[in-house]
């Protein structure tokens, strides 16, 4: 893939920009020259690049033109269809005449997100405790319910798609639907071994990748490549992630275990049929055992294994061993097509034994705790203490890998960011002055193109009393409805609980002659629509709006947030996080609880300018952000905002935005 030489990076980036009509700014030929040497240096690059900067084009450009694979993997959905359907296809075109060479990209997600000819066509596994084999969902569906309807769209759809990926179904149907036509990597027969396996949508989207010079991906499916041994991206020399500020947590998610009543009884049914007695009974004795101790659970961590858990769990380990093998030996022709059967049930098994056995080791470097939830009952979760040591094991050995986000700096420094992926801080070298002990990396900040100090204001609410654990904040809700009022509506408000939004939402409806919309009440993206369209309306809700609205112009002119959104007092796997910095001499609040809540905040505060004619203000209804020691690093996370806590200038300045967009109409 490789040339000998290439065209000047500088002329590479303005054919890419003009191609995409964009405009070349300063921050994103910065981010380009420093990703461009990070690639030909095999080190590592931390950029902080703010809304506007042009970060994808900034990260592609010196990718591309390097000329050896790449992989670039994002958090969200969005930012993988604008990679790949507006930004890829428009900078390889125009880089094509001055490379001498036409790049070729391709998307690639984990299996479940293919439609399963096998599942399609031959049914799926049954759960019934009392029949092994395979039913037909188009038949078991009604034609005329939400599913059936659903199934029969899939049906249709599998004669049309090209590529199988849920995401290009639209409009889309219900998860429950997708998963009558869908198979996790453990569910898989393998293409060698299924009647389907040369037209796998899965496999194609493989082989598309190990040919593409670019293959995009998501985070999750980056977690798995790097951690758990089982290599599912094409071998690459540069990793690009994006929306790098989530990808801890990410990781986390894949690195986690959970155990429920409901998941080993599935489990039970799936392998009883197919094992001998002994074995089957066995694992349902172990599973009756489980449950039973299930329902005395309590919420919280057990940072010793309590006795009778740790009975219950080895011999739910050891059933689901003993089932695992007899799986392995035994074959049944009466049990239609047993293979897919077998599957299944070896994989839920498996997932047990692994969760069990994880859970029994009690490692030091992992928190295990008890959840409890309304709907779903009790769960058994697990999870790495920090994944900083696996991050840098894993992903930083073998190749040059570039993070990138709006938000990396927090409280002024890369440090914090740098130190959760498993990077030391400013990448010190041995004292003796021999080999690195650390990945080298650096850190750069290119800006942004807004002029952030004029175009907004941050506001705290010093005035206000603190906010304490009843939630109950009657003063907080009468500054909200005046600025409100003030801001004719155009507000956005994050909420640290969605007991708060529903509180907030149902007091100002009662005071305020203006939409309240708030999350929940309908779909997310639906929400979003009808905040953009109508300048008056205001949209409440909790922590997908910290980070997923994108709303430039009038209608989102006032930016709330009700208070500082530290992790839970309670939350397992934060508490532990924190305690481990203490007891290893650091500060635990500051190195945990403050850095989330920077990281969010930061988020927050960036839903408000969106372009460069925005203008608004950014309302912090807390006083600790100005009265508290960590406040000066929680308002040093933020967007360089111009900062007051005089609540009349803001009012005045709330009316004067709201006059001149009345002005113009809006």
């Amino acid at each position: 893939m490789t040339e000998s030489s290439s065209p000047p990076l500088e002329d590479l980036l303005h054919a890419a920009v003009t191609a995409v009509g964009g405009t070349e700014r300063p921050g994103q030929t910065a981010m380009a020259q420093a990703v461009a040497e990070a690639i030909d240096d095999s080190s590592h690059l931390l950029v902080q690049a703010g809304t506007g900067t042009g970060k994808s084009l900034g990260y592609l450009v010196p990718a591309v033109a390097h000329g050896e694979r790449v992989v670039v993997a994002t958090a969200t959905l969005a930012l993988q269809r604008q990679l790949v359907e507006r930004d890829l296809p428009r900078t390889v075109e125009a880089l094509h005449p001055l490379l001498r060479r036409r790049p070729e990209f391709a998307m690639l997600k984990g299996r479940s997100n293919y439609l399963c000819l096998h599942r399609l066509h031959e049914g799926v596994p049954q759960d019934d405790a009392d029949e092994a084999g395979l039913f037909d969902p188009f038949e078991a569906a009604a034609p005329t319910s939400k599913l059936g309807k659903d199934l029969l769209r899939l049906r249709d759809w599998s004669d049309e798609t090209e590529t199988g990926d849920r995401d290009d179904l639209t409009p889309g149907v219900s998860d429950r639907a997708w998963s009558q036509v869908s198979v996790t990597s453990r569910e898989c027969l393998g293409a060698s071994k299924c009647a389907y396996g040369a037209e796998c949508f899965a496999e194609a989207a493989r082989e598309r990748a190990k040919l593409a010079d670019v293959v995009v991906t998501n985070h999750a499916l980056l977690a798995i490549d790097a951690i758990e041994g089982a290599p599912v991206l094409p071998s690459h020399e540069v990793l690009i992630v994006d929306e790098a500020h989530e990808l801890v947590s990410r990781v986390t998610g894949v690195a986690s275990g959970e155990l429920t009543p409901g998941q080993v009884n599935r489990a039970v049914r799936r392998a009883a049929k197919l094992v001998n007695e002994q074995a089957a009974d066995a694992l349902q004795t172990a599973s009756e055992g489980f449950e039973r101790l299930m329902e005395l659970a309590l919420p919280g961590r057990l940072e010793k294994i309590p006795e009778d858990l740790g009975y219950v769990l080895m011999a739910l380990r050891d059933a689901a061993r003993t089932v695992i093998s007899a799986l392995g030996a035994t074959r049944d022709a009466s049990v239609k097509d047993e293979d897919a059967v077998r599957k299944q049930a070896l994989g839920a098994v498996e997932n047990i034994h692994q969760v069990a056995e994880r859970i029994v080791e009690a490692s030091e470097y992992d928190v295990v705790w008890y959840e409890r939830h309304d709907r779903f009952g009790a769960s058994l979760r697990v999870a790495p203490l920090s994944v900083s040591g696996l991050l840098r094991e894993k992903l930083f050995e073998d190749r040059s890998v570039v993070l990138t986000s709006a938000t990396l700096k927090l409280g002024g420094d890369f440090n914090g960011v740098a130190a959760s992926l498993g990077l030391a801080p400013e990448s010190p070298q041995d004292p003796e002055g021999g080999e690195e002990t650390a990945p080298r990396w650096q850190g750069l900040d290119v800006g942004s193109p807004f002029d952030y100090s004029k175009q907004g204001i941050l506001y705290v609410a010093k005035h206000l009393a603190q906010p304490g654990r009843d939630g109950s904040r009657a003063d907080m809700l009468d500054e909200l409805a005046e600025l409100v009022e003030a801001a004719g509506g155009r507000t956005l408000g994050l909420f640290s609980s969605m007991r708060a939004a529903q509180a907030a939402a149902e007091e100002l409806r009662g005071r305020l002659d203006m939409p309240i919309l708030l999350q929940g009440e309908e779909t997310l993206g639906e929400l979003i629509r009808s905040f953009a369209a109508d300048a008056r309306t205001c949209l409440f809700g909790t922590l997908s709006l910290w980070q997923g609205v994108d709303v430039p112009g009038p209608s989102c002119q006032l930016v709330v947030m009700d208070r500082v959104p530290f992790p839970r007092p309670d939350d397992p796997l934060m508490s532990a996080r924190q305690k481990a910095v203490e007891e290893a001499g650091g500060n635990g609040f500051m190195a945990v609880a403050a850095t989330h809540a920077a990281l969010l905040m930061a988020q927050g505060a960036g839903r408000l300018v969106r372009a460069s004619d925005d203008r608004g203000i950014v309302a912090v209804l807390d006083p600790r952000v100005e009265r508290a020691r960590y406040g000066s690093f929680l308002r040093k996370s933020m967007p360089d905002f111009w900062y007051t806590t005089d609540r009349n200038q803001v009012r005045r300045s709330l009316a004067a935005i709201d006059a001149a967009a009345k002005a113009q109409g809006v």
